[in-house]
């Protein structure tokens, strides 16, 4: 507990300033640089837990990749994203095919997700902080996150008793799900009215922000089980040791994979 009380501190306002900063000189956010080492170190981790599951991915070509979806998200050009992920689907197929590789399709598979999920995924935050409020909108992701997080781990280890997916994380509750989701709900709530309060502004209302609160919970907590079963499958307790008392890059952002694009499709397709 100490240890991750230690990474907090140092980690939650480094994360601030590279959202909230931008780069004049250069012309984009400073949030693109954080999301590109993550998305690099991520997939790292995830190729690593992919090989200690059998598979053989590409993972320098799909490292590579990750950070150009990052990139690209900079640019909002569909032409440049779709040719991203035909080169995604197809170089690989072609590569682990002809030089016949034991499991290629499998292979294929993993390095593709490990793309995807690291990548395209992250990349959103990127979109997401160049939207009119941007800044404002990634607050609010990374806030209703966290709450999700925090709450469910306290309300978990205090009150759980009752299982919620046993064979693929044994530690986590009904219990501390449903605080974790009631917390993502409430945390959106106050920073809406906080953020209003001041010269900041979050183009929702009350109604909206409760919703996209609620969807935060529920992502959140997908992404972590899903990064649960991915451990599960390669048969280790962490994906890494970067981050001391959290575990890996993996580890700690797990939640956060899902929660940016949800934010990016609710706010350009309901409310913009």
């Amino acid at each position: 507990m100490r240890q991750r009380i230690i990474t907090a501190l140092w980690a939650i306002p480094l994360l601030l300033v590279f959202v909230y900063f931008d780069t004049p000189a250069l012309g984009f956010p400073l949030l693109i640089f954080l999301i590109g080492l993550l998305a690099i170190l991520g997939s790292i981790e995830f190729y690593r837990l992919a090989t200690l599951a059998g598979g053989q991915p590409l993972t320098i070509f799909g490292v590579a990749w990750a950070l150009l979806f990052v990139i690209s998200a900079h640019f909002d050009d569909i032409y440049v994203t779709s040719s991203l992920l035909a080169s995604a689907v197809a170089l690989p197929l072609i590569w682990l095919f002809g030089f016949r590789r034991e499991k290629p399709l499998l292979s294929w598979a993993w390095t593709l997700v490990g793309i995807l999920y690291m990548g395209w995924m992250l990349s959103h935050y990127v979109a997401l902080r160049e939207l009119n409020h941007g800044t404002e909108l990634v607050f609010l992701t990374l806030f209703c996150t966290m709450a999700c997080d925090t709450t469910a781990f306290f309300v978990g280890r205090t009150w759980g008793k009752h299982l919620l997916a046993p064979t693929v994380s044994p530690k986590k509750t009904w219990e501390g799900a449903i605080g974790g989701f009631v917390a993502a709900a409430a945390a959106a709530l106050v920073l809406r009215i906080a953020l209003n309060l001041g010269d900041w502004e979050l183009p929702l209302g009350y109604a909206q922000t409760i919703a996209l609160g609620c969807l935060i919970g529920l992502f959140a907590q997908l992404g972590d089980l899903l990064e649960s079963l991915v451990k599960r499958r390669a048969g280790v307790k962490d994906s890494g040791s970067l981050m001391p008392g959290h575990g890996g890059i993996l580890d700690r952002i797990d939640s956060l994979v899902f929660t940016g694009a949800i934010v990016y499709y609710y706010v350009i397709w309901v409310v913009e």
